[in-house]
């Protein structure tokens, strides 16, 4: 018989404590510790997703062996035919990876895993599609939408973990999807799915699963009220991959961002278009994020960031009024605020450009969220634009930071940043005087300026 033990799990972090208290000793938030019985896994095949796989031994346990003969270091990538995708896995599906896609209800999550299981199992890739949220008839009308194929997806209506493997180990699948991660439990655990010993230890006993079946496992994960993945936080430290789905629900194209990836670059995007019949990859962001873009108005700049590796040109917003009630307001969407107020402080100081008596609007077009301190010198533009009521040149980028003194800093990969805006037909680009390279893109002109106040006299003279 399991040896039954209880402890207390933060739902804030998972941290985990022997007693229960008043506030969470490493996150320091209050009532979050939540009282759950666990008890220790039984050795053996059930609990490690099978036996007999290279490099253990009888008993269970790990052989010792040097990295040289380890075979399928440079194991090829499967490609799902999403070019978004693929990109910001790194290259495509690496075999035995564990990786974990979070997002709001509703934003498309099993949609894409649908898709990409349809597309991997009309490339040879055998895939089984497991939900414990939806029916096999509700997933069957979401097939017949999608067509590519994904009727001949193998679906598997289950929740218990032991049924899930041993269904896996019988038809042996190249790629293993768990839709969602809070529905599955084992019953070697008390209490309901979705809490944190069984969130945490179906996810880890997945992970053994993958790592040696050399089975790739996607798995759902619902988010909290503050965008994080629900459950433990080790859950985001067992996967090889976190990749998080964001979109508002009156745009229809959709972001992957991996914030976590072991077999590629962090901080990439991938851009998807919700359509009718499911996820399109956009292959040209830029131009879907300036696709609305009205020249002639004033308070609106354009600047190249960065996402990863891919260089991003968004649009910002800033709308400056006076101020009708007694405090004005600092209001921004897909800005830092903190930064917000950092900027005007600068700007007041530095260019003379007062806001005490100005309410203070800022937006990032498109759902962007702007995070990177390159935006700087496109935020300050966009809000002079605003409060001078004249227009920016509608041909201009901006790129750079503004510091305390009203100096403008280096940004990286100018070239990349450059080259992005020479491609959208932008024909001027403000940067700080040090970042200008020696070569630049054909018909992009640099323009290097050295403080906020020398470029509010160029561009408002």
């Amino acid at each position: 018989m399991a040896k039954i033990r209880t402890t207390f799990f933060c739902t804030e972090c998972g941290n985990e404590t022997p007693r229960w208290m008043g506030q969470c000793p490493a996150c320091r938030a209050w009532n979050t510790l939540v009282e759950e019985p666990t008890s220790r896994a039984p050795r053996g095949g059930a609990a490690r997703g099978g036996s007999g796989a290279p490099g253990r031994r009888a008993g269970g346990g790990a052989v010792p062996s040097r990295l040289a003969d380890v075979a399928g270091g440079d194991a090829a990538r499967w490609r799902t035919g999403l070019d978004e995708l693929d990109f910001v896995l790194g290259g495509g599906v690496v075999p035995g990876s564990l990786v974990l896609i979070g997002g709001e209800p509703g934003i498309g999550k099993s949609t894409l895993l649908l898709q990409v299981a349809a597309r991997l199992e009309a490339a040879g890739h055998s895939a089984l599609y497991v939900s414990g949220e939806e029916s096999a008839a509700q997933v069957r009308l979401r097939a017949d939408r999608l067509g590519e194929g994904a009727g001949d997806v193998v679906f598997l209506g289950e929740t218990e973990l032991e049924s899930i493997l041993a269904h896996a180990g019988e038809r042996s699948p190249s790629v293993l999807f768990v839709d969602s991660i809070q529905t599955v439990y084992t019953p070697e655990l008390e209490g309901a799915p979705g809490n944190v010993g069984q969130v945490r230890e179906c996810a880890a006993r997945l992970q053994r699963f993958a790592k040696e079946a050399g089975v790739a496992v996607f798995l759902v994960g619902h988010v909290t009220k503050g965008g994080t993945v629900a459950g433990p936080k080790t859950l985001e430290h067992i996967v090889d991959t976190v990749l998080y789905f964001e979109g508002t629900g009156n745009l229809d194209h959709r972001v992957l961002r991996a914030t976590k990836n072991r077999f590629g670059g962090v901080d990439e995007i991938g851009v998807f278009r919700m359509t009718a019949g499911g996820l399109v990859p956009v292959a040209n962001p830029s131009e879907l994020f300036l696709g609305e873009r009205t020249e002639g108005v004033s308070g609106a700049a354009v600047v190249a960031t960065m996402e990863g590796t891919r260089p991003l040109l968004v649009e910002v917003q800033g709308l400056c009024a006076r101020a009708s009630y007694g405090a004005p307001q600092r209001v921004t969407t897909g800005f830092d605020r903190q930064r917000l107020a950092l900027l005007l402080a600068v700007l007041e100081k530095r260019a003379g450009i007062a806001f005490g008596q100005l309410d203070v609007f800022l937006n990032v077009v498109g759902g962007v969220r702007l995070v990177e301190t390159a935006g700087d010198l496109a935020v300050a533009a966009a809000l002079a634009s605003s409060v001078f009521d004249r227009e920016v040149p509608g041909d201009a980028v901006f790129l750079g930071e503004i510091g305390l003194g009203g100096e403008l800093r280096a940004v990286g990969q100018v070239e990349r940043r450059l080259a992005e805006a020479a491609r959208m037909g932008f024909r001027r680009a403000y940067l700080p005087r040090r970042a200008v390279p020696p070569k630049t893109p054909k018909g992009l002109e640099p323009v290097g300026v050295q403080s906020v106040g020398e470029l509010m006299e160029r561009l408002f003279r």
